[in-house]
């Protein structure tokens, strides 16, 4: 069985529990310091590859995986697993592996080798430097007490109505010396009625708990969803009928779960191609939430294909798919990697589903950072996560280009969360709302990730439109920073390609924020030249926000 790394996806809105991770280490990344110009630099952008040509990639590195272990100089009871490919444009191909010890998962062990077109390896981004190796494969403790300390662990955080089927035997090697573990997954529901999937990781022979992280990532809202008007659907037609399903997006589909809180659902479908009203309904049959949630996944589809080259969530060409109308009064949506799918509440009093744009594209890009890097979803790794969504969720907006929805770099400003029509957050300035930081400090790891992805969303906002005030599309911004410099923006496009470009290729699961400026800053010199202007700002927007 391929090794699963924790997928640490969060949503919008929710609070998870802090707990310090690894850190990633970079060897050997040759950095030119020759100055070359941006368009020659934009060959080592990713290249969208066929189904075809990717499989034959995965096929290739799967065959000789035992030769690259021997290579990185991987103990005897090693074996790397292929979870990813990319290729850049200038033939440069990025392999991601998970590895296994003694058959074992790795859990932090992942790394990505940089191979150049020449078959040379450039260099090695690893999640640990740590050797992996464990005195013992000889648990002191059972399985079952594990998975007993997992349960109660899910109640303390409130997860009441939960179990557990079991733990796994892993290596963690998330922090610190590698150990031996078990790995339980928590079932059944939060207190709130959100599905629970808490990971927790104990130590088999001390039983001290080493890490957890909650699986399921849900937004929690208490305000009106703003639709995107009118909008063109893929829709299929079935006899006399229609249905949301989206055969040019990898068969994305849109089910109603009419207040149900498992299963799929029902597949939407009507008697004409018109689905919804444009305004919101108590009803569980009303499908103008299924409308918004199907335009949302549209427009995250097509902003990953047509920006990055990205063929869906996962880069295989396959959809995922939506349920709206989830539970009674469920005031969250949430991405969950283990079905593949988006799920959407109604809200407060069932009238307010949580559909907007920006909801969706940041839960489904929890989905593409659980398919790449994965980022432990805990201390500075997991303000990555929540901000990469916030980046990525940003960028459909735009890309989306809706009049009913300009693009903007407010976080949840249409759904009302605060009940006074302020944002969730604030990317030019995060520390608008009360909590997030603007810049790095020693204890910034110790924030709900939420608030500590504020460092992240500055640093975006710096390097895509600079420092200083500003109005787009009729919002000002006024973005101020740490050491009283003046950055100057490169733009939100270049912005986007370097930190997908890091994301994909540089950042892996214990990834801090001195790794993302290292990670980005690669990704800049691949792209435009380590003399560009973009490389320089990407520095400077980083020393902007204190991270250097």
């Amino acid at each position: 069985m391929t090794p699963r790394h924790p997928r640490h996806k969060r949503a919008t809105l929710a609070v998870a529990t802090a707990v310090a991770a690894g850190a990633l280490i970079s060897t050997g990344l040759a950095t030119s310091a020759s100055a070359q110009t941006p368009a020659k630099h934009l060959a080592a952008a990713p290249t969208a590859l066929s189904a075809s040509a990717r499989t034959s990639l995965i096929q290739k590195a799967e065959a000789e995986a035992a030769a690259t272990a021997q290579q990185l100089g991987l103990g005897a009871k090693e074996k790397l697993v292929v979870k990813d490919i990319v290729k850049d444009a200038d033939g440069t191909v990025h392999t991601r592996y998970e590895r296994t010890y003694a058959g074992l998962p790795v859990l932090g062990g992942d790394l990505v080798v940089h191979t150049a077109k020449s078959g040379r390896t450039e260099g090695v981004t690893r999640a640990t430097k740590a050797t992996i190796k464990v005195a013992s494969l000889k648990p002191q403790i059972t399985a079952a007490k594990a998975a007993q300390q997992a349960v109660s662990a899910a109640r303390t955080l409130g997860s009441a109505k939960s179990a557990a089927n079991g733990a796994r035997k892993v290596i963690w090697a998330g922090s610190g010396k590698p150990v031996l573990a078990y790995e339980t997954i928590v079932g059944g529901l939060q207190d709130d009625g959100t599905p629970n999937q808490l990971h927790v990781i104990t130590d088999a022979t001390t039983g001290k708990k080493l890490f957890e992280y909650q699986g399921i990532e849900n937004a929690t809202g208490t305000g009106k969803t703003l639709y995107s008007g009118s909008v063109s659907l893929t829709t299929t037609q079935s006899g006399s009928s229609y249905n949301l399903t989206d055969a040019s997006r990898g068969g994305h589909k849109t089910y109603n779960l009419a207040r149900k809180t498992s299963g799929k659902g029902t597949l939407v479908s009507n008697s004409t191609n018109v689905f919804g009203t444009g305004t919101a309904s108590t009803s569980s049959s009303d499908q103008t939430a299924a409308a918004d949630a199907a335009y949302g996944a549209q427009e995250t589809w097509d902003f990953y294909k047509n920006v990055f080259g990205r063929s869906g969530i996962k880069n295989d060409g396959v959809g995922a798919y939506s349920r709206v109308h989830y539970g009674s009064n469920y005031v969250n949506a949430f991405w969950d990697d283990s079905c593949f799918c988006m799920t959407y509440g109604d809200g407060s009093g069932n009238k307010d589903p949580l559909t907007s744009l920006d909801v969706a594209g940041h839960e489904m890009s929890h989905g593409v950072t659980a398919n790449t890097a994965g980022l432990d979803y805990s201390g500075e790794s997991g303000g990555l996560n929540e901000a990469t969504s916030d980046i990525f969720g940003t960028g459909v907006e735009f890309y989306a280009n809706n009049a009913s929805d300009p693009g903007d770099y407010l976080i949840g400003e249409k759904i009302n969360i605060n009940g006074d029509g302020t944002p969730l957050r604030y990317m030019d300035q995060p520390s608008k709302d009360g909590n997030s930081a603007d810049s790095w400090s020693s204890d910034v790891g110790n924030l709900d990730v939420h608030y500590s992805s504020g460092v992240a969303n500055h640093f975006f906002y710096l390097l895509s439109e600079g420092s200083g005030a500003k109005t787009i599309n009729g919002v000002s911004y006024d973005s101020p920073t740490s050491d009283g410099s003046k950055v100057t923006g490169i733009g939100r496009d270049k912005a986007l390609q370097i930190w997908y470009k890091a994301l994909t290729t540089y950042f892996t699961s214990t990834t801090n924020y001195s790794d993302a400026r290292s990670g980005t800053l690669k990704a800049a010199s691949d792209l435009y030249g380590a003399s560009s202007t973009e490389y320089k700002t990407v520095a400077a927007a980083w020393s902007a926000v204190n991270v250097s």
